[in-house]
Parts: structure tokens; sequence; C-alpha cells
């Protein structure tokens, strides 16, 4: 695929290419798919009421494993975009090329470190037995429920405080030990910081490649950062693995230790394969409506933009990782990289309206997967208790 530094995919595929962001992003989900996802909510809802009655606990823990597999998968096709959306924009990658790369990207990233998931794990301490495994699956069925909403609207929201608003908001609802501090330090301050940090830091980035290159010629400039960007999406994917796979493992590792299979100092090794696995599989079915978002409606974006944001993001991703262990958000970090960069050509080159509605989504997502996690809990626990 050719076209000038800077095109974005808003022209028609060539027959028997890959779709374009606006082909993929403007193709409706069938209302059959939506009465599938709430017949399943509720199968999962009456599977853990009866478990609950029947005193089930190996089952009622199978389920709740499945559950957070389910939503480690929605985590993947919804952040699929949060790695290669710069990339397939600006055509330095196919958009099949660019998913089955960060597919198993994600995958490595995966397998490369643990400290999140057990930062996850400690976030509450819900009850043990059956009413523990209650209070992880309805966390995980929030997070679930808000992904897919903002999917479904293409608002790059977070999975992660997606996730973390639902485990809180559960143990809230049980009564459950919720660790105050490991919130504040771990998700509140990280959630503020990274972004922040986000901004500038790609703004920084992207001066200095401007002085670097300001005698280049554009077009080769372009050409080669296209291949810089190859490198850069790669990088952002293996980030994304490393964190956002470690934060379902931490989910099963709560299960485990709620129901004394495990005592939380190590995740064991099925649970690492299996995360990575439904991380990758989620990956690779895309996340064309948030891909289309980030791509296009945040900045016009280039080669040179795009790898400033990826790279940025990337670096973010294994600080918070390996040096605070820390579960950020992706989302947040290349979303604000992605203005960060823009804003280097002038203030009005990025779009704030759409900006704004990405900031309500993400201001909204911890409370909003808090609410629908206690109202899970209740229904469940009121007819399996």
């Amino acid at each position: 695929m050719t076209g000038e530094p800077g095109a974005t995919l808003t022209k028609d595929a060539e027959p028997g290419g890959d779709p374009t962001l606006g082909e993929q992003a403007t193709r409706r989900v069938p209302g059959k798919a939506w009465l599938g996802l709430l017949a399943g909510i509720v199968l999962v809802m009456a599977a853990g009421a009866i478990g609950l009655k029947s005193d089930a606990q190996a089952a009622v823990l199978v389920l709740v494993i499945v559950v957070a597999l389910v939503f480690d998968y929605t985590n993947g096709f919804h952040d699929a975009a949060n790695a290669i959306a710069t990339s397939v924009s600006t055509r330095a990658l196919t958009p099949r090329a660019a998913l089955l790369m960060a597919a198993v990207m994600n995958m490595l990233g995966a397998l490369l470190g643990v400290e999140v998931a057990k930062t996850v794990s400690e976030v509450i301490k819900p009850p043990d037995g059956l009413h523990g495994l209650t209070v992880v699956a309805a966390g995980v069925l929030g997070a679930i429920t808000w992904n897919l909403i903002t999917w479904y609207f293409g608002l790059p929201s977070s999975s992660s405080h997606a996730l973390i608003g639902g485990v809180v908001g559960a143990g809230l609802a049980s009564a459950s030990s919720v660790h105050w501090e490991k919130v504040v330090d771990k998700v509140a301050i990280p959630m503020v910081v990274s972004p922040v940090v986000g901004f500038f830091l790609a703004y920084l980035v992207m001066v200095a490649l401007l002085w670097i290159f300001r005698k280049a010629n554009p077009s080769r400039v372009g050409r080669r950062f296209r291949i810089a960007q190859s490198l850069s999406a790669a990088s952002m994917a293996l980030g994304h693995g490393l964190q956002d796979a470690q934060k379902t493992m931490g989910i099963i590792v709560l299960a485990l230790v709620t129901t004394g299979h495990s005592n939380g100092d190590s995740v064991p090794l099925w649970v690492i394969v299996c995360c990575a696995g439904a991380l990758s599989l989620g990956t690779y079915a895309g996340g064309w409506r948030i891909m289309r978002t980030l791509g296009r409606k945040v900045i016009e974006l280039d080669p040179p933009k795009g790898f400033a944001a990826e790279a940025t993001s990337s670096i973010i991703l294994y600080a918070a990782a390996y040096i605070w262990h820390a579960p950020i958000s992706t989302t947040h970090t290349i979303t604000s990289a992605i203005m960060g960069v823009g804003a280097t050509k002038r203030l009005s080159a990025v779009r704030w309206g759409v900006a704004g509605n990405i900031v309500v989504a993400w201001v909204l997502t911890m409370p909003a997967a808090a609410a629908v996690a206690a109202i899970v809990y209740w229904l469940v626990h009121f007819f399996g208790a």
C-alpha cells in the first residue's frame, strides 16, 4: 500500500485487499450479538447462583477463570488499537499484518513478568470460598460490560481501570476489605500521571525529531519512519502484553487464593499461558472502531508522529511494569501521546472535541464498571445465597 506521508486509510480498499479503517469501523454489530452478550451475562449469573446454592466450589472456580479469560479476550480486541492504530493509519503496516504482529508481541509480552499481576491480586481481600468467588466474578463481569459498551461507541477507554473499578465495586458491595493504599498508589496516581507524562514526553520527542530532520527530504523521511514505525508498533504491542495480560493473571490468582489453591506469592505457569493466549486471540480479532478513533479522529498522523507516539508510550509502559509494578492504562498512554505529537504542529491540530469525549470515558470508566459489578454481585448473591 502506498501513499504520501501522513495519508490515512480513507480510500476504498482494493479488491481482495485489506479493508480500510472506515469500512471496518462502520460495520454495525448485529442485534443478535448483543442478545447473545446479554444471554451470556445472565447465564453466568445464573450459574454462579446455582453454584452458591449447591456449594459447588470447584465448578464456580472454573466459571470464574473462564469469565476472566473472556475479559482478557475482550481486552485484546478492545485494546488492539493501542498498538497498531498509528501504524495502520499512516500505512506503515497493512491492517492484517499489524494485527498479526500485535497478537504475537502481546503473547511474548505476557510472558515477561508477573509483578503487575501481584499488584492486581492485592487490590481487595474477598471472603474465602464461594462468597469470595462471587465477588471476583462480579468484578470481572462489570469490566466486560463496560469494555463492550465503550467498544461499540468507539471510545478508547481503559480496560485496566474497568477491571480495577469492577473489582473494587464488587468488593464494596460485598463489604470486603479494599486495600485503598494500593488503589491510590498503584492505580489512581498512575492513572493521572501517565497520560500527563505521555503528552509532554511525546511532545518533546516530536520536537527533537523535527529539529534533527529539519533539513531532510520529507518524502524520504516519511519512508524511513514507516520502517521505524513497524519497530515502535511491535514495542508498543509488547508493552501492552506485559501490562494487560498480567491484570487478568492477577484476577485468576485472586480467585485461586480465595479457594485456597494458591498463597498469592507466585503466578502458576498455566495461568500465564492461558492469559497470554486469550489476549493474543482477542487482539487478532481486532478493534476497528477504536482504531479509527485513535488513528484518524484525534489528529491526522504521519509516520514520524506515529513513531514518536508509539516509542514514548512503550517507554512509559515498561517503566510502570518493571519499576513501579503499576497497572497503568495502555489506552490512556497512547492517546495522550498522540495528542502530544499533534500539539507540536499547532494546538488546533488536535481535535479537542474528540479528545474531550475520550476524557469523559476515562473519568466514567472506574465508577461505571464498579456500579455494574455491584449490581451483578447483589443479583447473584440474592438468588444464590
